[in-house]
């Protein structure tokens, strides 16, 4: 608390120029001699504060003064506002209002480096509200209840106690104590719908570490492949595959090595790329995906 203060003593000086311990004192509602202390403290800091007696007397910084000359490096002072406009995701207005003052305090002018937006391309902003409804339930201790495709495309209603929200390889998911399989859970948000916050509060948990055991998902098993991708598939090779596992062609497509899910996704994963893609091997995968084409084309002769 004493940190805050301080910084807000230095930030009414530098907007206000004079103040008084006792209207500080009130403000903050502590003594005057809390505030005489505080004051020795910034000053001690190397903060060029200092008292004046008399009519329009009272506290102030000398004139010119910024804080990025005393307490904070200028990495740290970028490092600083940085972190707080990536925060600016969470939808919390009190950051904005930090940002602020800090930025006023360093004499800075803040730079809009990042914007994470949770919805797809072309649609609505729905995906940003279940971001902010999650949010409000995790930092309120609050149960959720939604809808829940698992990725068998299973549909069940889950009760769930949010606790962590995370970002891994390309998508958002949701960390919390499934109260429906008693457990821990990862949930895919994409996969979630129906998503409501109940009025059922919960206590905090010691949280596990995200584990694939806690995927809420089917256990599966993996083959490793091996794809010819045309350069017209580039703008996915380098999205979806490692660069370790990625051959260059002399006629600029690629050869890809990957282990992969051996389910029913793979198919559709394949098919994903069009013409731009082959598979060179399992042979076994080969013949399924021909089976599975012969299939279609039969669907659209009849």
């Amino acid at each position: 608390m004493q940190i805050s203060r301080l910084f807000e003593i230095v930030y009414i000086l530098l907007n206000k120029k004079t103040t008084t311990a006792k209207e500080l004192a009130q403000r903050f509602e502590v003594s005057v001699r809390t505030i005489y202390r505080d004051i020795d403290t910034l000053s001690s800091a190397g903060i060029p504060i200092y008292t004046s007696q008399g009519k329009g007397g009272g506290i102030s910084l000398l004139d010119d003064y910024v804080l990025n000359k005393s307490l904070l490096s200028e990495s740290e002072q970028n490092e600083i506002l940085f972190a707080l406009q990536s925060l600016a995701i969470t939808q919390n207005p009190e950051i904005h209002k930090v940002l602020s003052k800090l930025s006023n305090l360093f004499n800075k002018s803040t730079t809009n480096w990042i914007e994470v937006d949770l919805s797809p391309w072309g649609s609505d902003n729905n995906k940003t509200c279940e971001f902010t409804l999650l949010k409000n339930a995790i930092l309120n201790h609050q149960i959720i209840e939604f809808t829940y495709f698992n990725s068998s495309g299973k549909k069940c209603v889950r009760k769930v106690e949010p606790l962590k929200l995370i970002f891994k390889v390309h998508a958002w998911y949701l960390q919390g104590f499934c109260l429906t399989k008693d457990g821990y859970r990862i949930f895919k948000i994409s996969r979630m719908s129906n998503l409501e916050i109940t009025q059922d509060c919960f206590t905090d948990r010691e949280l596990e570490e995200m584990t694939a055991d806690h995927r809420e998902k089917d256990s599966q098993t993996f083959i490793d492949v091996q794809l010819k991708i045309t350069p017209q598939g580039a703008y996915r090779v380098f999205d979806e595959f490692e660069e370790k596992d990625i051959t260059i062609n002399q006629d600029g497509s690629f050869t890809v090595m990957a282990s992969l899910p051996e389910s029913k996704w793979l198919f559709h994963y394949i098919l994903s790329f069009g013409t731009d893609i082959e598979v060179l091997a399992p042979k076994s995968l080969r013949e399924m995906i021909e089976e599975k084409l012969d299939e279609m084309i039969r669907k659209y002769k009849k």
